[in-house]
């Protein structure tokens, strides 16, 4: 499988999410860190298209196996 390259501009959707994230959070970033954090969102976001695009049987993927803990009795959760 050949590696895109990354564009030196992320797509505008993924700046408007960051941004927006940042306003929820209420994280000071200017329109450079703005930039930077959305070409990594972007980085990861075709990481996980590429993982997601492998065939895997359900014996290869342990997510399906995996139980959480009951809570512990008298617990408020």
């Amino acid at each position: 499988m050949k590696a895109a390259t990354m564009p030196d501009q992320p797509p505008p959707e993924t700046l408007d999410y960051v941004r927006a994230s940042a306003r929820f959070l209420n994280l000071p970033l200017d329109e450079a860190r703005v930039a930077r954090v959305a070409v990594h969102l972007e980085r990861t976001r075709r990481m996980v298209a590429d993982l997601q695009a492998l065939p895997l049987d359900v014996d290869v993927e342990p997510a399906e196996i995996y139980q959480p803990a009951p809570f512990p009795p008298g617990s408020d959760s």
